[in-house]
């Protein structure tokens, strides 16, 4: 747990908990409410196909998991460790200049 506390920047035991917490709510919160988004898009197997339905609700998880994720990180109180993971995972995937 020490080394997790000092890689993560966090000083509590409570706090891994609450962020592993976090993590879980958000990944089933986003699957969750996916379906309906991508219904009320009209987004569907029968007209983008299996692999385009696919890729289209994947893009759409992402994306909706990255705000979710420091909304709920905001609403248990660490949005500044979900943020500073925000920032981090934008910049591995190329998206630095949005950042600064």
């Amino acid at each position: 747990m020490k080394k997790l506390k000092e890689r993560w920047g966090i000083e509590h035991n409570w706090q891994i908990i609450i962020i592993l917490v976090v993590f879980a709510v958000t990944g089933s919160t986003a699957s969750y409410i996916g379906k309906p988004i991508l219904s009320f898009l009209n987004i569907t197997t029968e007209v983008f196909g299996s692999f385009g339905y696919w890729t289209i609700r994947i893009l759409l998880l992402f994306i909706m998991y990255q705000f979710m994720l420091v909304f709920f990180g905001w609403l248990f109180g660490q949005y500044k460790f979900f943020w500073n993971f925000e920032k981090k995972m934008l910049r591995r995937i190329g998206l630095k200049r949005f950042l600064d």
